[in-house]
């Protein structure tokens, strides 16, 4: 099941990226690769990798917000009739895949009461919750989880969550150095 779900989004995530490279309109370029993002961020979630998708996501919006920008900047984008209707049953047939594939997830969920985790004695959730303060010597489980047991991983999730933040702040400044460094010289 998850093998078919992930073999369906790689084919996907490839044709958003033949579109994102052969498309002449940048916006509609950007929106591909959005996708391609989106997509790669289902696929954690389907290999059991929340934070990542999390993470993925959180860099993938921003990334987003600063190439729409970059690009509304540069390309005047027009829609004609004809474009304006493919557009629209393209998206209409995505957001129907999406809703079908919500509904697929929701009526996967297990019953009210039954956890999830009761259904997997050797997951390292178990561990953690049972002899998670005593050896870490923690004062809450959430601390212990993440600074100990997952500290690489937190940390590596830090590191790309700041380094989206300082690209979007460079990229994003009003006044660039090479800008600011002509008008000197000009004086």
């Amino acid at each position: 099941m998850v093998e078919s779900t992930i073999a369906v989004m790689t084919i996907f995530m490839i044709i958003a990226a033949i579109i994102a490279l052969e498309t002449t309109d940048l916006l509609s370029a950007v929106i591909s690769v959005g996708a391609i993002g989106v997509a790669v961020s289902i696929c954690f979630l389907l290999v059991g990798a929340p934070d990542i998708a999390i993470t993925q996501m959180v860099v993938e919006v921003l990334s987003l917000i600063i190439l729409i920008r970059a690009t509304i900047r540069h390309d005047l984008t027009t829609i004609n009739g004809d474009r304006e209707f493919f557009g629209l049953t393209v998206t209409l047939a995505f957001l129907f895949l999406f809703f079908l594939f919500g509904l697929r997830a929701f009526w996967s969920l297990p019953g009210f009461g039954n956890p999830v985790i009761s259904q997997f004695p050797e997951a390292p959730a178990n561990r953690y919750i049972s002899s998670g303060l005593s050896e870490t010597g923690a004062t809450n489980i959430v601390t212990a989880v993440i600074l100990d047991y997952r500290g690489y991983d937190t940390l590596g999730e830090a590191t790309v969550l700041f380094t989206a933040i300082w690209g979007a702040l460079a990229i994003m400044r009003v006044f660039s150095r090479k800008k600011r460094g002509n008008k000197n010289e000009d004086k």
